[in-house]
């Protein structure tokens, strides 16, 4: 297989630029077609990529793809004419290729979950079994159905996510902002006009000029600092599985941020769990399956064990106690649904617990973190303040006197 760059127009007569990957110059024209494009121009790429699965496609346009796809089967529509629909209606690229490569599996006789296997950063290992369940079954509407309602509820949790980072990260940074400027513009200002008074200094603005000359000095070292601790950080997690691990554990710890990630990779795991259980897919295969999509080794690990407990015969609720990763109610909650035969919606009310208390968490976060940083703020500049206002009161002082 080769990659060419090619240009072509859409049934619109608009011009159409990107790269795909085929045998010769006349597989490349029956591709295009395949994605509703006429060739106009190719030539191979210069750089040959990994492979369409490295591709990333937005998770709103997987939940459109699945709510499309779904009553388009629904409604009785082929398949393969369902999916050559959906490529036609794509507006990204990208993800147009992606649908003509499925089409070209089918029609080459796989099934649609062994086409998606291709493709496992658009298509991940819950998205595969689930729609392979949905074959042998003949419930593959039903399963696109969940599947739309689950990347919707995904989709609701990852906005809350990016809430519990994004939001105090951009108020520290100001802060930071704020702090930098003052250390290497303002207070050297002031502090010139200090010092030419010629009176002894308190310790305090000693410490201020001090810390002041540090912030002059340095910058470049203080600005750098922080990405070079970063990048490093992230090639020892790739290099040594240790740090890996231990980053991940510091991460569960971390105040306030730490336990509101913790209770998400659950509520994560959970509903994908039920998902899958209510499909028919065993116990065990539903744990190994997420253990590699938990994102945090430490609670990959805890999933691992569990695993391995499972498949010695203990009980599902008695190996979530033993990790403790679960509270007590969560266990109590699994263990009545394992005992009535309905795991599936005793893992869906844990999901559910997870994400009110998810919502109710960031709520209180924001709340919290606004005051504090505020209050950090403030000493700043109280200190401030008081060490280059406090000479200038003792001088005036002593004039009086």
């Amino acid at each position: 297989m080769v990659l060419f760059q090619y240009k072509a127009i859409d049934a619109h007569g608009k011009s159409v630029i990107g790269q795909i990957e085929a045998g010769n110059d006349d597989d490349l024209e029956q591709r295009l077609k395949r994605m509703g494009l006429d060739l106009i121009s190719h030539r191979p790429a210069r750089r040959r990529r990994r492979g369409l699965g490295s591709r990333k496609v937005g998770r709103a346009e997987l939940i459109t793809f699945c709510f499309h796809l779904e009553q388009l089967v629904r409604a009785g529509v082929p398949l393969l004419e369902g999916l050559v629909d959906l490529r036609d209606s794509i507006v990204n690229p990208r993800f147009r290729e992606t649908i003509a490569a499925l089409i070209t599996d089918i029609e080459a006789g796989r099934t649609l979950s062994q086409a998606m296997e291709r493709f496992p950063a658009i298509f991940n290992r819950v998205f595969i079994n689930l729609i392979r369940a949905g074959e042998q079954s003949g419930t593959l509407p039903e399963i696109l159905a969940e599947l739309t309602e689950t990347l919707k509820w995904q989709d609701e949790l990852a906005s809350h996510t990016k809430k519990v980072v994004m939001y105090p990260s951009f108020v520290a940074i100001a802060v930071m902002g704020v702090i930098f400027f003052l250390m290497t513009y303002l207070v050297p200002q002031l502090v010139s006009f200090i010092q030419n008074m010629g009176d002894e200094l308190p310790a305090h603005t000693r410490a201020l000029i001090f810390l002041s000359d540090i912030f002059r000095s340095y910058w470049y070292l203080i600005l750098a600092v922080p990405f070079v601790a970063v990048f490093t950080l992230k090639y020892l997690r790739r290099a040594n599985p240790a740090v890996h691990y231990w980053t991940d554990g510091v991460l569960l710890r971390l105040w306030l941020v730490g336990p509101i990630l913790r209770k998400i990779i659950l509520a994560r795991f959970a509903n994908n769990f039920a998902l899958m259980y209510s499909t028919g897919i065993s116990i065990t295969e539903c744990i190994k399956i997420n253990e590699t999509l938990a994102d945090n080794k430490v609670i990959e690990g805890a999933l691992e064990r569990a695993h391995l407990q499972i498949a010695e015969g203990t009980g599902l609720s008695t190996s979530f106690e033993t990790t403790e990763l679960f509270p007590p109610l969560i266990i109590r909650m699994i263990r009545v649904g394992e005992n009535t035969g309905a795991l599936d919606q005793a893992l869906s009310n844990v999901s559910y617990f997870y994400y009110r208390e998810i919502k109710e968490s960031i709520e209180r976060v924001q709340k919290l973190i606004e005051p504090v940083l505020t209050v950090i703020l403030g000493v700043m500049l109280g200190w401030l303040m008081l060490s280059v206002l406090g000479p200038i009161y003792d001088i005036i002082g002593n004039i009086q006197m």
